[in-house]
């Protein structure tokens, strides 16, 4: 049975207008999560807890081990915590100015970046399951999230860069 009204190319323009709002649902997704996580874990260094929580990466990482030597537990914290916050905020505040967006998204590269190594640099194995590649749940599984948040922020910058290219 045939559709008198059914036309291949108009499917096909519909699926990609379908296609088209489902990728964009999903941008606004990633920026305004990725923005959540960041903005969360970000207050959550302000506290005692989280300082206390973070010293062992921090502290096993020749990229982020020198911030002990010039801040306290805390204002070590507080100072990667400020900047987790400031990201977010430039992510969000990317919804609506490109420019924002790609230092936004810049900031989180550099912050998954730094929080994916940990994966090399921190104990994340455990040995009870004879390691590699078994992953102990803190802070292996904790970390491996942070390879996806990287992505995630890959992303951000390369719609970041698109949307700029018209301003250009």
């Amino acid at each position: 049975m045939s559709d008198a009204n059914y036309s291949p190319a108009k499917a096909s323009n519909e699926l990609n207008a379908l296609g088209d709002s489902i990728a964009n649902a999903g941008v606004q997704g990633i920026r305004f999560t990725t923005a959540a996580v960041l903005g969360w874990i970000g207050a959550m260094k302000f506290t005692a807890y989280e300082a206390g929580a973070i010293e062992g990466l921090v502290a096993s990482s020749p990229l982020t081990n020198w911030l002990y030597s010039v801040f306290s537990l805390q204002g070590a914290s507080n100072l990667i915590g400020a900047t987790e916050i400031a990201v977010a905020a430039l992510i969000i505040a990317g919804a609506k100015f490109p420019k924002a967006a790609l230092l936004g998204a810049l900031g989180a590269v550099a912050t998954f970046l730094v929080t994916a190594s940990f994966l090399f640099t921190a104990p994340v194995t455990e040995p009870s399951l004879g390691g590699f590649p078994a992953l102990s749940v803190v802070p292996g599984q904790f970390l491996l999230k942070d390879i996806v948040l990287l992505a995630a922020a890959v992303f951000l910058a390369g719609d970041a860069l698109k949307r700029i290219a018209p301003e250009s």
